[in-house]
């Protein structure tokens, strides 16, 4: 997803590019970073991470809706986007449901 997101981004409109979309880009980073941790992490300490990592997604794909509704993508892209943020928050599902 970050690779995809970070080709439209290119495409943004610099007051956009700066704003918005930076701070689509941190989230996103963010969210690869807690899950990279999550993976090392012992199981009694993963859950949590997970769970900062998933409340960071929501607030990731609330700005990307933004980005729709701002018409800073089109419709297109946001499907796109739409589409790799389902299969994550399934894969975020499954994850959590191992752990318990």
């Amino acid at each position: 997803m970050y690779k995809t997101y970070y080709v439209y981004a290119q495409l943004f409109p610099k007051k956009d590019k700066y704003t918005l979309g930076a701070t689509c880009e941190r989230y996103l980073i963010s969210v690869i970073e807690l899950l990279l941790e999550a993976t090392y992490l012992p199981k009694e300490t993963k859950r949590a991470r997970l769970m900062l990592a998933n409340s960071k997604f929501e607030v990731l794909k609330v700005f990307i809706r933004l980005l729709k509704e701002l018409n800073v993508i089109d419709q297109k892209k946001y499907i796109i986007l739409q589409t790799m943020i389902q299969d994550i928050g399934r894969m975020f599902g499954g994850w959590m449901r191992s752990l318990t």
